[in-house]
């Protein structure tokens, strides 16, 4: 099996055991997200539409409480010995709540916001720690041969946990599944205390100067990483390619929702559609992670390649969608463009941080996941609306969409190239730099 992953990655021996912790890592991590999801996502329906518009604006005013909470912990404390006593705190929460369900809190409307909200920004949270940490981690170089394969670990995750609650919901119920989440978590942990090992050895090996996360905590204000992303072209040109991502994925999402009853009345048959429009998703995201990704992104202009497509897929999409206004059309484009994000543009784009000094990749990094995808969703949700009340309709919205992704489009080209140029400079002959220019 280990030969099979070196040839396939191009790994060596030494590579391959971060890689396959890894893969455990973000498999354990979705997978216990995807157990408490439908959990969440019941507790929503509790809530009712007026309920869940101002639960997700309590998600982003959280965020906005979060993001300087994560910088203060990040000044104070090396990041690498910092993680897992986030991720225990996140079990600690998960305990918390087992214990106020086992006593009835189930049917609280104010336990169902609380836990909607803390589901909602935990995940959002800790999937921008974990690709933070695979940046620490490994150089561009790497990134490129192992995020795919490690990618994988999340689609993976991401199938288990639904199989999981599908199978154990009516056995266990919803209280005890939180249980099994936190164990799925504490599994996440025992993973960043092995990649830890190997990141020590691997820094000793190297003797890099550089490579100090495990000793170190991260210099700056808690309001650095926001004045990063307002200070550097490089970081704004990322905020508005995910801007751009949110934009459009929230008018596809408003797209379908209003589509589908109209198309389909039957609600279980609606469910039973959503359902296998998922299964499609992750079954092609799995393939293109373990068949595609590596091979795009390490070609010449990988980079630029890779960021490219989801926008390019986009106009074709949004250019079909107005020409042919039909639920096939649009479940088929919405597969499409879900599996790309997830097995292609997702993890390149994380190679983009790669190139920045350790504390740009986590507290620049977390402001774009946190704030600037959260405030893109609130922001798109309100446009959608905007027009929808100004009498624009659904193919007309789909047609404003074209220019749009055209100039997606145009912003990941021009982001692909500022990559490019970074990385050479990082794969450049001569002494290593301690850290990245914040310009460019």
């Amino acid at each position: 099996m280990t030969d099979w992953l070196r040839a396939r990655l191009q790994a060596t021996p030494h590579e391959i055991a971060a890689a396959l912790w890894s893969f455990l890592y973000f498999f354990s991590l979705l997978a216990g997200y995807y157990v408490l999801r439908p959990i969440r996502d019941e507790m929503g329906l509790q809530l009712g539409a007026r309920g869940l518009q101002e639960t997700f604006t309590a998600v982003f005013l959280s965020l906005l409480l979060l993001v300087p909470a994560f910088g203060w912990l990040n000044k104070r404390f090396p990041r690498r010995q910092l993680l897992p006593w986030l991720y225990a705190f996140f079990v600690a929460n998960l305990l918390a709540f087992y214990a106020v369900f086992e006593a009835g809190g189930t049917q609280s409307p104010w336990v169902a916001r609380v836990f909607f909200v803390w589901v909602s920004v935990y995940n959002l949270f800790v999937v921008s720690v974990f690709w933070s940490f695979m940046a620490d981690l490994f150089d561009t170089g790497q990134a490129k041969r192992l995020y795919g394969f490690i990618s994988a670990g999340g689609t993976l995750g991401a199938l288990a946990g639904p199989l999981i609650t599908a199978g154990l919901v009516q056995l266990l119920g919803a209280r005890l599944l939180v249980l099994v989440s936190a164990a799925l978590l504490s599994v996440a942990i025992v993973s960043i205390l092995r990649l830890r090992g190997w990141a020590r050895r691997a820094d000793a090996a190297h003797s890099t100067a550089g490579n100090d996360g495990e000793q170190q905590a991260l210099k700056g204000s808690i309001w650095s990483g926001l004045l990063d992303v307002l200070r550097s072209a490089y970081l704004a040109s990322i905020c508005l390619f995910l801007f751009s991502y949110a934009l459009l994925s929230t008018f596809l999402y408003f797209l379908t929702a209003e589509w589908l009853p109209k198309t389909i009345a039957d609600s279980a048959a609606r469910t039973q559609l959503l359902a296998q429009i998922d299964l499609a998703v992750n079954v092609l995201t799995l393939l293109l992670q373990l068949f595609v990704f590596k091979r795009l992104i390490t070609s010449r202009h990988g980079t630029r390649l890779s960021l490219c497509l989801l926008p390019a897929v986009s106009v074709a999409g949004f250019l079909a969608l107005a020409a042919f206004p039909v639920v096939s059309v649009l479940v088929a484009f919405g597969v499409l463009r879900r599996a790309g994000e997830y097995a292609l543009s997702k993890p390149a784009r994380e190679t983009l941080f790669n190139v920045l000094p350790p504390e740009q990749k986590y507290k620049a990094k977390n402001v774009i996941d946190t704030l600037v995808h959260r405030s893109g969703d609130v922001v798109s949700a309100w446009i959608f609306g905007g027009l929808r009340s100004l009498g624009v309709g659904s193919v007309q919205i789909a047609w404003l969409c074209v220019p749009i992704a055209l100039a997606w489009l145009a912003i990941a080209l021009s982001l692909g190239r500022q990559a490019e140029r970074r990385q050479a400079a990082e794969a450049s002959p001569g002494p290593a730099p301690t850290s990245v220019p914040a310009h460019g």
